[in-house]
């Protein structure tokens, strides 16, 4: 497992534990915090558990409220796109959906970006954007990784900024975030693929040459080939299912139905009661209410194996 040390320059511990904690669930949704109990705890000053609590508010983690305390936010209330959030969530147990709801935004937006970048970047963006996917190559075959980790957010960075489209321009932080907390995390293999450099060079020459169309089909197939190698991570994310007993809740087994009447009766009852139209008592018993439902395909949840994903 690689560095999980926070690489964006977050130098303040008791932000970066208490937004670590909130961002894996540790503490939940609900949670009422106090500065009183930051203090205690990580032995600060007043100032900075204000600080800290001051940071995660403006981050939509928490919320202050006079006489109630500082109340932990759900995940739907958070900015997502801070790089400092996504960095917490891909540290946790939860980077597996981080990596997945990301991978999904890039595929989203990445090949438009592209397409429009072919259309509306600069001379010098067009030159540069050829000189990086070249670097890319040299780094990523010599195995240089941090140096290929670097080049890499300058090109997704270039193309998103170069696209003419205000939007695709503020994701480029987010995707920077992605881009480096994979490399520090661990979760790049050794050497980039081949294919992954192949793309690189088709995307920057497409967009050189101003060939729109094809710039954005060849940003769209480097990131399928991102998220085809995220898969297994992926399904060993996945809860199993919970088993489902068929007896119904409340100890009453399946419905018994007899000459379109249905009736209910409950676990090992013995009954005479006479069905319509049947001149003979008959005794019934309850359904056993056995059986359960098996679990999905898939690999157990698990981030013990590391994950083989080509470089984007």
């Amino acid at each position: 497992m690689g560095d999980t040390r926070n690489p964006l320059g977050l130098h303040d511990p008791v932000l970066d534990k208490l937004g670590l904690e909130i961002a894996s669930g540790e503490l939940p949704d609900g949670r009422v915090l106090t500065l009183d109990w930051i203090q205690e705890r990580f032995g600060v000053s007043r100032t900075v558990a204000r600080e800290a609590m001051r940071v995660l508010e403006n981050m939509g983690m928490v919320r202050s409220r006079r006489r109630v305390g500082i109340t932990v936010r759900p995940i739907a209330e958070w900015n997502v796109f801070d790089p400092k959030v996504i960095w917490w969530r891909l540290a946790g147990p939860g980077r597996n959906a981080q990596l997945r709801t990301l991978t999904e935004m890039r595929i989203a937006v990445e090949p438009l970006a592209a397409g429009a970048a072919a259309r509306a970047a600069t001379a010098p963006q067009r030159a540069r954007v050829v000189e990086l996917a070249a670097a890319l190559r040299d780094l990523g075959e010599a195995a240089e990784l941090t140096e290929f980790m670097e080049r890499d957010v300058e090109f997704h960075d270039l193309l998103l900024r170069a696209s003419g489209n205000e939007m695709f321009g503020a994701l480029a932080d987010p995707v920077a975030a992605v881009l480096r907390g994979r490399t520090q995390l661990g979760l790049m293999p050794h050497k980039p693929v081949p294919e992954a450099l192949d793309l690189h060079d088709a995307v920057a020459a497409a967009v050189a040459s101003g060939r729109s169309e094809d710039a954005e089909n060849a940003m769209r197939e480097l990131l399928a080939e991102v998220r085809t190698a995220m898969l297994p991570r992926l399904r060993r994310d996945r809860p199993p299912p919970r088993a489902s007993p068929r007896q119904p809740p409340g100890g009453l087994t399946a419905p018994s139905k007899r000459q379109g009447r249905t009736r209910v009766r409950p676990p090992h009852t013995r009954t005479t009661t006479r069905a319509v139209g049947n001149p003979t008592p008959r005794a019934h018993h309850s359904a056993d209410g056995t059986g359960v439902f098996g679990p999905r395909h898939g690999v157990s949840p698990g981030l013990n194996r590391e994950v083989h994903a080509v470089t984007d």
